[in-house]
């Protein structure tokens, strides 16, 4: 089509194969949005077009992604607001008529396929490296794992134990997002280990706690912690590396960088002041009887051998 229908938050461009939106910046902008920049929808990522009356004198245009053709909303997993669903374009009411013309265009243009599930991630995910802080630990993606340091300040006596982790995506099944807008939200990752034959099977190590916060495979969010347009497209980053990662013809595993060991320390030279910090927590776990002389030591030579 290569037209232009610019509503508001977003521009939409009508190509031949996809559409490209475009995000508006601006302090009324919804922040996952300005996040995101711009993205391109393959016409066969999407399952349907709707045209249906707005708030307050609009009208919304909304393309309805295919199951399992966005990396983004297959991690939102159905807990985005409306006003921050990127799929929807909102538009001022004397616009109806020409939204009406492109949401019959777009109708015309669905693949026969359109309502089925997608095999694979039609909508490129956000790019790494990413990085979000949230109430108990820092989480970084380079692209090829993902890594968690904790805050003293925050993470459980659970996750100091277990120690600052790294996990490479090739040891990943999955992402877990719960949304920071309602209680007890997280990032919580779903592992797998290796299987015979050089394939991988579903985490069959020591069962994952029930709760995040317990939980050294996962953050938990709080208020100024974790927000949606930091958390999420962190997430839908992972997941998109993991799928594209893990399947390839014939169920091989496709594994292009060697594995990395888990629950790696932070590689480099530590703040004296942060090691200092973590030595005296530890000692007040001790103290409580949550950890043991022989961990007490183990863990506070690993510490000093950071300096």
């Amino acid at each position: 089509m290569g037209d232009v229908l610019a509503g508001i938050h977003a521009t939409w461009e009508f190509e031949s194969d996809s559409v490209l939106i475009r995000f508006e910046r601006g302090i009324r902008t919804p922040k996952l949005f300005q996040a995101i920049g711009e993205r391109r929808i393959p016409l066969e990522a999407l399952a349907s077009v709707t045209l249906t009356p707005g708030k307050r004198g609009t009208v919304v245009l909304h393309a309805i992604p295919r199951p399992g053709a966005d990396p983004l909303m297959e991690a939102a997993a159905g807990q985005l607001r409306d006003g921050s669903d990127p799929y929807r374009l909102v538009l001022p009411a004397e616009r109806e008529v020409l939204a009406e013309y492109y949401a019959d265009e777009l109708r015309v243009l669905l693949l026969p396929e359109a309502k089925v599930p997608a095999e694979k991630f039609l909508v490129a995910a956000p790019s790494a490296p990413l990085q979000f802080k949230a109430y108990d630990g820092k989480a970084s993606f380079d692209g090829a794992r993902v890594s968690f340091r904790w805050f003293w300040t925050g993470a459980s006596s659970a996750k100091w134990k277990a120690g600052d982790q790294s996990f490479p995506v090739q040891e990943l099944n999955g992402v877990e997002w719960r949304s920071p807008d309602v209680f007890d939200g997280y990032l919580r990752l779903l592992r797998r280990e290796g299987g015979a034959g050089g394939g991988l099977t579903p985490y069959s190590g020591p069962p994952q706690p029930a709760q995040a916060d317990q939980d050294p495979a996962a953050v938990v969010f709080g208020l100024g912690y974790g927000p949606v347009h930091e958390s999420l497209p962190f997430a839908a980053a992972v997941l998109g590396a993991v799928r594209s990662g893990s399947a390839s013809p014939g169920g091989v595993v496709a594994v292009e960088a060697a594995p990395v060991p888990v629950a790696v320390p932070v590689a480099g030279r530590r703040d004296p002041a942060d090691i200092a910090e973590r030595i005296r927590h530890l000692g007040d776990l001790r103290e409580a009887g949550l950890v043991t002389d022989e961990e007490f030591a183990a863990k506070k030579a690993e510490l000093l051998a950071e300096l």
